[in-house]
């Protein structure tokens, strides 16, 4: 058995209080890491951190570190409630369905600033003291809307394009220091997110499994599962890539995705 001990390593996840974050911070704690539990409120990360240990994580293995990464005053509160920081997961994200032609320039920026500054931001506050230190782990998760752009959200899809080409960019700015930078292409997900964009799109009364079957095979037809991927599912590539044993593998877009992504690569 293949063993990923992250024990005395500091986790930071942007986005961390439910979905994929919360899944990839649950992973990340139970592989002996010390995850900082990040959102805008204080209330939700304490509340988070609470159903982290009723699920069985050791309080010690968690941090709350409330702030809205999107702003500088968030941003440095959340740091400063973390510490040294040597695995930067950039999990926080928007999405939602727009008419293309309907969506406007305030909406364009917002999405910009979250799915693309946030993590930019974050990598600048942290990359430099992981290559002083000549170990870490950046890793941002983007989707497979990134090389297959959806037509009803096209600013998500172009957003999470600029993140492979910041995956790659700061993998180069990184090169050689012992630090590894990569992308991690999530596909469609089963998230309470993902639950509302699904019925922005089936009929709002279609049962949940009619719904998601409807979803997949008229909006999502491309996947080779059929089904929504689960938060877990992209948690278990993130923590691989955290450890140690991920040592030879930066500046990559790594997909699970469900064979969504008709390309034998990114």
């Amino acid at each position: 058995m293949i063993a990923l001990d992250l024990s005395g390593k500091t986790a930071f996840v942007s986005g961390s209080t439910q979905g994929i974050g919360w899944a990839i911070a649950k992973r990340l704690a139970e592989a002996g890491a010390r995850v900082a539990i990040n959102g805008r409120g204080a209330e939700r990360v304490n509340a988070a951190v609470q159903e982290l240990v009723a699920d069985g994580i050791s309080p010690e293995n968690l941090l709350a570190a409330p702030g809205d990464v999107t702003t500088g005053e968030g941003l440095s509160a959340a740091l400063e409630a973390t510490g040294q920081i040597d695995i930067l997961v950039n999990n926080l994200g928007i999405f939602g369905a727009e008419p293309a032609l309907e969506i406007s320039d305030a909406e364009w920026q917002r999405f910009w600033e979250v799915n693309v500054l946030s993590a930019v931001r974050l990598i600048r506050a942290t990359l430099p003291q992981m290559t002083a230190r000549g170990w870490g782990r950046i890793l941002n998760i983007a989707s497979d809307s990134a090389v297959v752009i959806p037509a009803e959200m096209i600013h998500y899809g172009a957003t999470k394009s600029a993140l492979l080409a910041v995956s790659r960019g700061f993998a180069k700015e990184a090169a050689g220091s012992g630090v590894t930078v990569n992308a991690v292409m999530a596909g469609p997900t089963l998230t309470e997110g993902v639950e509302d964009f699904v019925y922005q799109l089936v009929d709002a009364d279609t049962p949940w499994p009619q719904a998601e079957r409807e979803f997949m095979k008229e909006h999502r037809p491309q996947s080779l599962l059929h089904r929504l991927i689960e938060p877990e599912e992209i948690a278990n590539m993130v923590v691989y890539l955290a450890s140690p044993l991920a040592a030879a593998t930066t500046g990559g877009a790594l997909r699970v995705d469900g064979g969504y992504v008709d390309s034998i690569l990114p």
